[in-house]
This record gives structure tokens, sequence and C-alpha cells, in this order.
């Protein structure tokens, strides 16, 4: 029933699409579609129109994809930006399967203790909430990337909706205006973020017209162009102009040097399945392979979902996994990240070999796994379509709204990606991760991430998109999508929409959202002696997903949040 019987030979003509904004109410939201063409699936109703609009128009999924990131750099500003970075996972119609790392970088500039006081202490906020917090952006080189070695369209007219959405504005959904709210001390300030989030002076409320006249003037010379655009020319002056009002470190160099990095992707099986993630530096990848190894010799069928000997079993996996990240994974260009080590089916086998199905490991006791010597506010979207294509993309700026800072007279925020290198050697960051050397900063390394965008194929065509932000619930979100559909034999709705739980090693706690556990449950999981198990303070992950069935696509948008989901 997942065989792909699309075979559709469909020749690209020039088009000037006009995107016509039209919203009966600032709640604009869909969870669920189906359609026979293509789908897409974002946390922006209008990103995600942007999108199929683009297939509509005769563009593919590749294209849909890198007008829905331009887009969602207009309408999603907390993650989906210009100023952080991301991954995308890539099918091609012609069956290659790619991995393109747009990785935020450190400056030239960067070092190791530049966190820290002279005492070695680290300096509260500094990784988070100034300049020096930036990591050198690499979300419009990849964007760029992918869509001139794989797309078919022009950038102008991939970029033309981003453009008229920044240029003539659009209603602001409810959710978005709360966010503007809440963050506004944060906003005022830096003058150019206050400009942007506030309407003069005062909170935009939902409904209001939301413009972003510098915005849609960086767009526009992006679109012109290319990558110099943003990374040379009058947009690089006002970043470094930029970095000189808050003691910030990108340079101009440092712009005209980045490069995305198309790497090899990891592969790896579960069950009948073929399991696509990103390499490091993103640990989500590995990890998601690893724990799928460890779970392989288990029976997970649908009779056993939410059963607490199948929650133990995950969090014991989970467990493990999260105790290597830390040890083990970073910028493979900078450190020897032991990959094939890690998602080696033998080497998950000795990992769980010490798994108790009566009780639960110690934390301290389990530390990151030996052999012999030889970040929440985030934001994934899916695509596919019936030549083949499917791009799996998770982008972000760290922290919601990264540092809060615009760039004066270009429009879009900076990233605070620097928190997630290792600030120093037994120090959680942001999200409660641990890391060391692997992880350690160092000029123009790639921090290690959770990002986990994940294409899952059946006989070699691509069956299941999915991926979700939140920090160090990423991974777990992922899995538990993938472990839901493939194993539990849910609808994909249902996958997306069920309670999740997650487990990271440190702090040994179980958090799970309303419906996750119930009482009977979390009993017998204290009695397994599980410690802190804790309802979560957040919504666990937010899986924008697309799925292959019967002869067409189901598209979902994860209703945690509002969203698009659309398809035709």
């Amino acid at each position: 029933m997942f065989k792909n019987l699309f075979s559709i030979g469909q020749n690209f003509k020039s088009y000037t699409l006009v995107l016509i904004i039209c919203l009966p109410a600032v709640t604009w939201a869909q969870t669920v579609a189906e359609g026979k063409q293509g789908a897409v699936a974002s946390r922006s109703m209008l990103a995600s129109q942007v999108g199929l609009d683009i297939m509509k128009n005769g563009g593919s999924a590749v294209d849909a994809a890198v007008a829905v990131g331009f887009a969602l750099a207009v309408t999603y500003p907390s993650a989906g930006n210009l100023g952080g970075g991301g991954f995308m996972m890539l099918h091609t119609e012609s069956g290659e399967v790619l991995a393109l790392d747009f990785r935020e970088t450190a400056p030239g500039l960067a070092s190791k203790n530049m966190f820290l006081d002279d005492a070695g202490s680290v300096v509260k906020g500094l990784s988070i909430e100034t300049h020096l917090a930036a990591g050198v952006p690499g979300s419009v080189a990849g964007l760029l990337d992918a869509l001139e070695k794989h797309g078919t369209l022009s950038r102008q007219q991939v970029l033309a909706p981003a453009i008229k959405l920044a240029e003539e504005g659009f209603p602001l959904p409810s959710d978005i205006a709360e966010q503007f709210s809440k963050h506004q001390k944060e906003f005022q300030k830096h003058p150019a973020s206050a400009r942007s989030f506030m309407n003069q002076n005062k909170t935009y409320q939902a409904g209001e017209i939301w413009k972003q006249a510098d915005l849609a003037n960086t767009l526009k010379l992006i679109a012109q162009h290319g990558r110099d655009g943003f990374y040379k020319g009058k947009v690089a002056e006002l970043i470094v102009a930029e970095m000189g009002r808050g003691n910030g470190r990108i340079s101009h160099k440092d712009l005209s040097g980045y490069e995305p990095v198309w790497r090899e992707p990891i592969r790896g099986t579960y069950r009948s399945f073929d399991i696509w993630g990103m390499p490091p530096p993103s640990s989500g990848g590995i990890l998601v392979q690893q724990m799928l190894n460890m779970l392989e010799p288990y029976t997970l069928d649908k009779s056993r979902r939410n059963r607490e000997e199948t929650i133990h079993l995950m969090v014991e996996a989970e467990r493990r996994a999260y105790a290597d990240r830390a040890e083990y994974l970073g910028d493979p260009d900078h450190y020897p990240v032991p990959v094939k080590k890690l998602q080696d089916k033998a080497y998950a086998k000795q990992r769980f070999s010490d798994f108790n199905a009566q009780y639960a490991s110690d934390s301290e006791a389990i530390g990151p796994g030996k052999w012999p010597e030889e970040s929440r506010e985030t934001t994934h979207y899916s695509v596919m379509d019936a030549k083949g294509n499917a791009v799996s993309v998770t982008t972000t700026l760290n922290t919601a709204y990264g540092n809060k800072i615009v760039v004066a007279g270009a429009g879009f925020l900076l990233n605070n990606e620097m928190d997630d290198f290792s600030i120093k050697p037994g120090v959680a960051n942001t999200y409660g991760l641990l890391g060391n050397e692997a992880n350690a900063i160092a000029p123009n390394k790639r921090m290690l991430s959770s990002m986990s965008p994940t294409i899952v194929t059946l006989d070699d065509k691509p069956l299941l998109v999915t991926g979700s932000p939140g920090g160090s619930t990423i991974i777990t979100t992922t899995l538990q999508v993938l472990v839901n559909v493939l194993d539990h034999q849910m609808t994909l709705a249902s996958a997306v929409k069920s309670p999740r739980f997650h487990h990271q090693w440190k702090p040994n706690k179980i958090f799970y959202e309303p419906g996750a556990l119930n009482e009977t449950e979390i009993s017998a999981l204290k009695n397994k002696k599980h410690v802190g198990i804790v309802p979560s303070p957040w919504k666990i992950g937010d899986a924008n997903s697309v799925i292959r069935r019967n002869r067409g696509f189901i598209s979902v948008s994860d209703p945690r949040n509002m969203g698009g989901a659309l398809a035709y």
C-alpha cells in the first residue's frame, strides 16, 4: 500500500507567481490535508500556501521547500529566519538522498572561553542575550544552494511570495501577536527590534496588518544578487555595523567565507524501512538511528502502544543515546566523531546489553558508551511531490527570536546559536544538554545540534517526511512519530497528535505531556525505580509531517500549534 504509483512528466513553464493574501480570520490554520500531486506542512499557514502555490505553478518540492523557508522568515519570525541556520534532508526524483548542512559557524574571532569570566565561571546571559551570542548565519546560503543544485525555478520566482508578504504585510495571527507581547520588554532594549515588533511603541494586536519594509529590501537584494546580496554588499555592511554596536564578532571575512556543506547522510534500517537522517554536526540522525537500533529487537506493535513496558524501553534507549551525545558528538570537521560506531547495530546491542526490563538505569552510573580503540524554539517543515522529490527541513535561531536583536536596516533577527556549544565542560546549555571537548568553541566551527530532519523510504521511494523543533526534545519527538507510524501503525494525524514523553539522560527525569502517561503507568514506572516523572512545562515538539498513502499524500500540521497542512 506504500507504493508510489505517480509518474508525471511536467515541463516547467515561465510564470509570475501571484500570492493573494485573503485570510478569513487571523486564527487561520489547518492540521490535515490530502492530495494527489503534492503536499506541505509547516508552522505557518501562509508559508504552506506559498509552497503549495509554487508546486501548483510547475515547481518541484525542492522549489517549494526553498520558498517556504524564505516565507517563514517573514511569517514566523521566532524561528523562521535569514539570520540563523539549519539542516535539509532531500530525496530527489532520481532516487538520490542528500544531506545539506547550513548550520551557523562560530566567528573567526571566537575563542574557547569567550563566555567565561576571569575566574573561569560562565557569565550569565552572555551566550544568549548579546551580540556575542550570534554565529555566522547559514540559512540564506543553504536555501539558495539547494535551489541552484536541485531546484527548477529562478531565485526571483521562489523569493517573490516572501517579498510580497514582507512588503505588503499580512494580518497578524493571534499566536504571533501574543509572542510579540510576551517578548516586548526584550525587544525594547534594541531600537531596531522595537521598530520591527512594536506598532509605534505599542503592542501589535491580532488582525493588524504587519509590514516589514527593511526585510523586504533584504529579500529583494537576495533575489537580485543571490548569496552576494546577503553575505556581501549592503546587508553584510549592516550586519558588521550591528556587531560593532554590541561587541559581536562576526566579520566581513566570516560572512563572505561562509559555505553550506553537502554531507553523507546517516542511513540506517529499521525493520523493513530505510531511515535517512542528518549527520554531525547534527546529533539527530545518529541518535534517532541509535535508539531505533536498540528498540528493533523488541516487539512494539500497536497492541503495546502506551504500555509502561514500552515507555520504559524507550526511556532507557533515550538515556543511553543522550549520554553518548554528550561525550562523542560535535563538528566532524573539527573533531573525530565516531559516526560509524555510533550507528552500528552491534554497538547498539552492546550498549543496551545492561537493559533491565524490571528496573530503570541510574543516569549517574550509566555514562557514555565505550568501545575498544580503533535547541525549543526551532521550526520544521516537510514537502513531497508526485515526481518523487521529498524535502525535510529544520531551521532555527536557537531560542525564541534568537538574541532578540534585529539587524538595523536589514530587518531580520540574529541567532544565539553560540549557546549550543559546550561553553564549559559539565555546564548545561539552555536546553539542559551537556557536552565536552567534542563540542567546545573554536573559530569557524559548527555547534552541535539536535535538529533531526528525517526521511523514511520503502523500496527506495519516499514514504514519510518528518522532524520537529523543541531543543533537546527534537530527537525524542522524531523517534516517537516514527515508532507511532512504523510500529504502532497509527495514521499520521494520530501519530503526530499523540501525547509525548521525553528523557535525555541528565537531568534524570521523564517529562510527559497531558495524556502521555496515565496513573497506572506512572505507578508502574515508579515501581521500576524511575525517578522524577514530571508533567512537561512545555509542549513537546511540533512535528509537521507528510506521508505517501493511497496513491497520494497526507499532510499533517502538528495541532500543538497553529500551522498549515496543505495538499492538492
